[in-house]
């Protein structure tokens, strides 16, 4: 089977990495790629929304399935355009994917499936978000609607806070066109949790579950991220819970969305709220593989994941996936000014040999003319420590975090502190 993935993150890499357990070098392939994945793939120089040369390189290069990582193609209609010409696609319409590149289409799919979220009101004007604000009780959450690389939700502490943030969505153009519709949403208070599932738009199978961290320090302190890192598995996650969240959320979803005639087939990813009582709410709903958690989730998959990507873009059932008890723990490695303004051009000093208890995805980096690895992006490289026990993959995620480094490297030492603080109470 030809394979091609589309996109150029440390999610795209942790695809590239998992699929070579399947796929030989010549018969794999990423759009645009990076310097990482040009050590497991063929990487065609294309964007990962151009779609015009996405297709004709599909066609050239015979591809039997393209796997869509990132969600801006998605929302173009990258799917649709591949379906259309006869190809194997692993990813929603972008009717489907609205599920994530409107949030406010998304609220509407929850209410009408009674998917339990936060209550919220979308808003197009200003004048009546800010007379809402004015009203709604503290701390509050403002979202832009449309797709802003992760960084679109904003918690206000305060109704002034949010008075501002509203004012720098609707009025400032914050977030350009997807800002223009804001969604004002109450703020959940519990313990979030990353929940993905392959589908092939009836029936689904759970990828293991995960926990990211958006905040950029330490302490969940400053602003958010597109995410510092993850970890799988999470003690919270426990059967009992999964099935509240397939039978809640996530089935309940697919079949709202089927009904709209908007069936999504893919990843369907939840973020998730895991309140005081133990029950999931809905914080969002995004159309794929989420990112960093895809880098400490794909490690843990053993066997099966192409198979399942294959049923689930044919429509056909579903196999089985083997993971792994081993846990992983991600580590992102950020570049000088992230989030407001990455630094792009460091030198990246990448020790020849790392641990074999980690990986390294890269990201946001780039070959200079005399072949060095320099920083190219927000998100620079993730780090994924595995380990039998949930404190050795952190171990080693951050043993192999110290051994890199960059010109202004931002990294959390905390990852999973949240498991650690549980583990340490059940002793």
């Amino acid at each position: 089977m030809r394979v091609l993935v589309v996109g150029a993150g440390g999610r795209e890499h942790a695809l590239c990495w998992a699929l070579r357990r399947d796929i030989g070098p010549d018969d794999l392939f990423c759009a645009p790629g990076n310097p990482g994945t040009a050590g497991l793939a063929i990487n065609l120089p294309i964007g990962a929304e151009d779609l015009d040369r996405l297709l004709a390189a599909v066609l050239a290069h015979r591809i039997d399935l393209t796997i869509v990582g990132p969600e801006g193609p998605l929302a173009l209609g990258l799917a649709d355009r591949l379906r259309a010409a006869g190809r194997q696609v692993f990813g929603p319409t972008a009717a489907a994917a609205r599920i994530e590149s409107s949030k406010a289409f998304a609220k509407e799919v929850m209410a009408a499936a009674a998917v339990p979220t936060a209550p919220s009101r979308t808003f197009t004007e200003l004048r009546p978000a800010l007379e809402h604000v004015d009203r709604h009780a503290e701390p509050l959450v403002i979202k832009a609607s449309g797709l802003a690389a992760g960084k679109g939700a904003i918690v206000c502490g305060s109704r002034a806070e949010a008075r501002r943030t509203v004012t720098a969505m609707l009025q400032d153009g914050m977030f350009g066109e997807a800002g223009s519709v804001v969604v004002v949403e109450s703020f959940l208070t519990g313990e979030e949790l990353s929940v993905l599932a392959i589908t092939n738009g009836r029936e689904l199978v759970l990828l293991p579950p995960a926990q990211d961290h958006k905040r950029l320090q330490d302490g969940d302190r400053g602003p958010n991220t597109g995410g510092m890192g993850a970890y799988s598995p999470v003690s919270l996650a426990t059967p009992e819970l999964m099935e509240r969240v397939e039978r809640e959320v996530l089935s309940p979803a697919l079949s709202e969305l089927a009904r709209r005639n908007s069936t999504f087939t893919g990843v369907l990813y939840a973020g998730l709220m895991v309140d005081p009582a133990g029950a999931p709410v809905v914080i969002e709903f995004n159309c794929r593989l989420g990112d960093p958690e895809a880098q400490a989730v794909l490690p843990r998959v053993t066997s099966g994941l192409l198979a399942a990507f294959g049923a689930a873009a044919s429509g056909s059932p579903l196999p089985a996936l083997e993971v792994s008890e081993t846990s992983a723990v991600t580590t992102v490695l950020a570049a000088a000014g992230y989030p407001d303004s990455p630094r792009s051009g460091d030198v990246i000093r990448l020790p020849a040999d790392m641990p074999a208890d980690t990986i390294v995805f890269q990201a946001g980096t780039r070959l200079d003319e005399r072949g060095k690895l320099r920083t190219n992006g927000g998100r620079v490289l993730g780090v994924t420590g595995i380990g039998k026990t949930f404190d050795a993959a952190r171990a080693a995620s951050l043993a192999g975090a110290r051994a890199i480094s960059f010109e202004g490297m931002q990294y959390r030492r905390d990852i999973g502190w949240r498991e650690a603080r549980r583990r340490a109470n059940s002793e």
